[in-house]
């Protein structure tokens, strides 16, 4: 707990609690404590260093934090103040994570209260950065992406679209679910050219 209040304090505090590799203790104690109280205490202080900057938050990520605090979210024997503080641990770290590496798995695991979060950091980065989005192509995100069922009009929604907004109309129907199936029956139905 005193890490976090440490780390909660200042963003130079906050780093000191990085360089001193208290983050990776802290990781340890929430992935290896049987103690729901130790792991929720680990899980907010994480939060806590994670919260300032993007520096802070891709330290904190780069311990592998993240699935961890996802995995203490989700499961069911946790009690409800470690899911909470996890919750809001994910939320603190995922708010300022350009860190894209970090964030990947979350897409494939995160349920739609925090996939939001994972996807809004992705819609910042994408438009910047071509080298991240060839790399969320080849890695699976865009597919991914593309088979989020977000309600039109949501905040998921649009970060889906600014995502899409990155990549030529074709890659985003290639990576589209379904589209496979419809270039196969465009096939069926496509009538051959005879040259005589």
């Amino acid at each position: 707990m005193m890490l976090g209040y440490v780390a909660a304090h200042s963003e130079n505090l906050a780093m000191a609690v990085i360089v001193s590799k208290g983050v990776v203790q802290l990781a340890i104690a929430l992935q290896e404590e049987q103690e729901d109280h130790i792991q929720a205490a680990a899980a907010w202080a994480l939060g806590q260093a994670g919260r300032h900057t993007p520096e802070h938050a891709k330290a904190v990520a780069q311990a592998n934090v993240l699935p961890s605090l996802l995995q203490c979210y989700l499961r069911a024997g946790s009690s409800e103040d470690l899911q909470t503080k996890a919750k809001k641990a994910l939320k603190n770290i995922l708010q300022k994570c350009v860190h894209l590496p970090a964030l990947e798995p979350l897409l494939h695991d995160a349920p739609p209260n925090i996939l939001k979060h994972v996807v809004a950091q992705f819609s910042k980065v994408l438009p910047h950065d071509p080298k991240a989005r060839r790399l969320f192509v080849t890695s699976g995100g865009l597919k991914k992406v593309q088979e989020i069922k977000a309600e039109p009009g949501s905040a998921l929604m649009e970060y889906i679209n600014v995502i899409n907004g990155c990549y030529p109309e074709e890659i985003v129907r290639y990576y589209s679910p379904g589209y496979s199936e419809r270039l196969l029956e465009r096939i069926d139905n496509h009538m051959p050219i005879m040259t005589q």
